[in-house]
């Protein structure tokens, strides 16, 4: 597998970096494969996505939690043990919610979209300490 997983360097490495556009959570019963989310997840209630806002109100989804999505460019290992808790530590500490999504190559952060640029400061300031 790989990845780093040494958590001194994936936090020295965080490299944290905001995806253009504003995003929501949005749920379906139906798989919805007409709609390009970044991120989609089967619950036993139905589908959760997180797509764009503007293709959530086209398909007369109910956006919720607006939000920007940020990419920690050091790729971890998803063995990686303390990444995660590490950063969601740093951000609870600052009173910002913090939803993680692990993916092969990188770690995703889902921020309110109005503490954005407070959250990549505190992360890029969590990768100096």
């Amino acid at each position: 597998m790989s990845g780093e997983t040494q958590l001194t360097v994936l936090l020295r490495t965080l490299s944290p970096e905001r995806q253009p556009g504003e995003y929501v959570y949005v749920t379906s019963v139906h798989r919805r494969d007409d709609l390009e989310a970044v991120m989609r997840f089967r619950e036993a209630e139905g589908w959760t996505l997180v797509l764009a806002r503007a293709q959530a109100e086209r398909a007369g989804l109910e956006p919720v939690f607006p939000c920007a999505w940020l990419t920690l460019r050091v790729h971890s290992s998803l063995r990686a043990v303390g990444l995660t808790a590490a950063v969601a530590t740093a951000l609870a500490d600052a009173g910002i919610a913090c939803n993680a999504v692990a993916a092969y190559h990188h770690d995703h952060l889902f921020v309110p979209l109005d503490r954005a640029d407070e959250a990549i400061e505190i992360l890029r300031r969590l990768s100096r300490s």
